[in-house]
C-alpha cells in the first residue's frame, strides 16, 4: 500500500471554501529532486490569488493543485543529482508553481533549495524564500542597488517590503519607506532612514532624487512615483511592467518582474540571516488545517511581516 500524506488542494477556483484538506499519495523523487518532509510553509498573496484563478501560470486545466510556494523541512530522500543534499538535511526553498508546499511532503528541484539558516526555526525559515527573493531580485538584480543610493520602498512593512528595507540597509542605501502609521517604528527598527505614513504624508514631498523606487503597491502610488526619481533612476515593480512611455517621459527606466526560484541567491540570503544582518518577521502562525483562515488574513492586507503554517516540530 502506497504511503499517503495530508495536503491542501483546490479542484476549482474560488474563495476560501474551495480549499480542501485531502489524503494523497506521497510523491517519489526523481534523480534531480529532493523529497522533503515539510515542517513549515508560509502564506503569500500569490496563494489566494492562485486559489481565485488570478495567477496566470496556473490555469484551470492544471487543476487540482496543491497550494503554497514557500517551504522549510528535512530531506526524506534525495536523488543522486539533487545538489549534494542528503537524508536528514534541513533545507528551505521557493518552489515552482507546478508544486505545492501546503502538504506533509513535497518534491524540491535542483536549483530551488538551500541549507536552512541555522539560527531560524522551520516556521521562520519558511517565511523567507518567496518574499526575500522577490526583494533581492527587485533591488539587486533588476534595480542594480549600489552603496549610497537613495531607495524608496512602497509597502515597507509587508512580507516583501520588510526584507527590501533590510537588504537596502545592508547595501548602505538611504532608505525611504511608505507604511501605515502603526508600522513607522517597525520599519525604522529594520533600518529605514525615513519612515513615511502614506495616509498622512505625501511621499513626494519627502523623498526626492531617488535612484530606485521599489513598488509593491501599484496604482496611484506608482503614478506619483515617477516624479521622485532622478534622471537615469529606475522604477521596479512586482505588479506588472510599468509604462515605458512614462519612463521615457521622465528620463528614467522601468522594470516589471516575477520572482523566480534561485538557490544561489537563497544561500546568500541564508548567510546574511545567520550572521544576524537580516531577519524574517512572523505576524501569525497557523496549523495546516487552518490554511483558509491564514489566506483570509493575508488577503485583508496590512500583515506585519509574514504568515507561517506549521506542519511538524
Amino acid at each position: 500500500m502506497a504511503a499517503t500524506m495530508k495536503a491542501v488542494c483546490i479542484h476549482e477556483f474560488g474563495g476560501p471554501e474551495v480549499t480542501q484538506l485531502e489524503e494523497l499519495p506521497v510523491p517519489q523523487a526523481n534523480e534531480d529532486e529532493l523529497l522533503l518532509r515539510v515542517h513549515a510553509a508560509s502564506v503569500n498573496p500569490v496563494d489566494y490569488k492562485t486559489r481565485e484563478g488570478k495567477f496566470p501560470p496556473v490555469s484551470r486545466d492544471k487543476l487540482p493543485i496543491i497550494l503554497g510556494r514557500d517551504v522549510s523541512g528535512v530531506v526524506a530522500s534525495a536523488g543522486p543529482r539533487s545538489g549534494g543534499f542528503r537524508r536528514g538535511d534541513a533545507v528551505f526553498a521557493l518552489l515552482g508553481p507546478d508544486r505545492g508546499a501546503f502538504a506533509e511532503y513535497v518534491l524540491v528541484k535542483t536549483g530551488e533549495a538551500a541549507a536552512k539558516p541555522k539560527r531560524l526555526s522551520h516556521a521562520e525559515a519558511a517565511a523567507v524564500p518567496l518574499a526575500a527573493l522577490t526583494a533581492w531580485q527587485g533591488l539587486v538584480d533588476h534595480g542594480g542597488l549600489r552603496a549610497g543610493q537613495r531607495v524608496l520602498i512602497h509597502g515597507g512593512a509587508g512580507g516583501v517590503g520588510h526584507f527590501a528595507v533590510q537588504f537596502a540597509k545592508q547595501r548602505d542605501a538611504v532608505i525611504f519607506a511608505t507604511v501605515s502609521g502603526a508600522d513607522l517604528d517597525f520599519v525604522r527598527g529594520l533600518g529605514a532612514d525615513h519612515a513615511i505614513d502614506y495616509k498622512r504624508e505625501r511621499f513626494e514631498e519627502i523623498a526626492h532624487d531617488i535612484d530606485i523606487v521599489f513598488d509593491l503597491v501599484g496604482g496611484e502610488t506608482q503614478e506619483r512615483s515617477w516624479s521622485v526619481l532622478r534622471p537615469g533612476g529606475i522604477l521596479v515593480s512586482t505588479l506588472g511592467q510599468p509604462s515605458p512611455e512614462k519612463a521615457a517621459q521622465h528620463q528614467v527606466r522601468a522594470a516589471g518582474y516575477m520572482a523566480q526560484p534561485d538557490a544561489t541567491a537563497l544561500a546568500e540570503i541564508a548567510q546574511l540571516i545567520d550572521h544576524g544582518k537580516v531577519r524574517p518577521v512572523i505576524d501569525t502562525t497557523f496549523p495546516l488545517a487552518d490554511v483558509a483562515r491564514a489566506e483570509e488574513k493575508q488577503a485583508r492586507g496590512h500583515v506585519h511581516g509574514k504568515i507561517a503554517l506549521e506542519l511538524a516540530a
